[in-house]
């Protein structure tokens, strides 16, 4: 893993939502080299939305980040990450553009996946912003947009002809949302495709499923998604394996809810009211801990960085009563 991506071979994915501030932080100190901000629109920043540009903020101590923008007009795509780049200046790795995003309110609208049914206009937005910018661009995109209908390999080529830096391959096809298996079978032909480096994503939820992807898809790096959701010690599980060491143990109840604890204030300071979001962050710590089913129906309820302490105290009463019994002790 070497060129572009030498230094950046674990990344976390941009997710809508949940590529935060606070999520940025907790997955970067566990080991991921770079990582992206939620995706960003460019439409939204060509109304100055400040909204859509509080995305890209930096986290305390992060010295970089990447960013991916999204958006069908060749212009607004060019003049945001024009507007992005002298914002960021340094602290801007590259951009990448999404041309993967399979959700229905994005493809509606000509953005994210429906870039891949029209190679041409996805070629001139990379060629657009390629022309606007100085820090490399990259793009990211699935294996292609029907089920079976495999464009990825062809698609890839059209990138590299229009200027990206490097690309990023899901192994599922739009149609497929998050359904089945990835098929890391198509980031190797890409990888095969093309000369510019190539990121590997889709389905990495351990350190051994980062070195099979590495070795069977000879991919740059690897980029982790929805495996780190409520796991960010996934990174320090993929370097250890990528570097040829044990992997560490998985994390005992108490050091998941400490670090439920410790993403919900980083959430408070940053969003204030906005810590309703740690529902779904909570829901992902807790997932198969003892009592989690009960506390589900209470999560909903948090507003306050109280509340979703009060859940996280009884849910680890709850768990040192199961270990009582399970030791035989009681």
């Amino acid at each position: 893993m070497d060129g572009l991506f030498g230094k950046y071979r674990v990344l976390l994915a941009p997710m809508a939502g949940v590529s935060d501030i606070a999520f940025r932080t907790l997955c970067r100190e566990a080991g991921a080299d770079m990582a992206f901000t939620e995706m960003v629109s460019a439409k939204g920043l060509s109304f100055a939305n400040e909204k859509t540009r509080h995305l890209l903020a930096l986290a305390g101590g992060e010295k970089q980040v990447a960013v991916q923008l999204f958006g069908h007009e060749p212009e607004v795509m060019a003049s945001q990450a024009a507007w992005i780049e002298q914002e960021m200046g340094e602290s801007l790795a590259y951009l990448d553009i999404n041309m993967g995003c399979p959700a229905r309110k994005i493809v509606s609208k000509g953005d994210g996946s429906a870039l891949m049914r029209d190679p041409h206009l996805a070629a001139s937005i990379v060629s657009a912003v390629k022309e606007a910018v100085s820090c490399p661009v990259t793009a990211k995109f699935r294996r292609g947009w029907s089920e079976g209908d495999e464009t990825a390999p062809a698609f890839a080529r059209h990138m590299e002809a229009a200027g990206a830096d490097a690309v990023a391959v899901h192994g599922r096809y739009t149609e497929q949302l998050y359904r089945g298996s990835a098929d890391w079978g198509v980031i190797a032909r890409v990888r095969e495709a093309v000369s510019v480096p190539v990121v590997g994503n889709g389905d990495v939820r351990s350190g051994t499923d980062a070195v099979r992807m590495a070795a069977e898809t000879g991919c740059d790096a690897v980029m982790i998604a929805r495996g780190a959701e409520g796991n960010p010690w996934l990174f320090s599980q993929v370097q250890a394996a990528l570097a040829g060491l044990p992997e560490p143990a998985p994390p005992t109840v108490d050091e998941r809810i400490a670090m439920a604890r410790r993403h919900a204030e980083l959430l408070t300071h940053r969003e204030g009211r906005n810590i309703v979001r740690m529902r779904k962050h909570a829901m992902w710590y807790m997932a198969g801990l003892p009592g989690a089913a009960a506390a589900r129906g209470r999560i909903n309820y948090c507003t306050t960085l109280d509340d979703f302490n009060q859940v996280f105290d009884d849910l680890l009463e709850i768990a040192h009563e199961h270990a009582i019994v399970a030791s035989g002790k009681e």
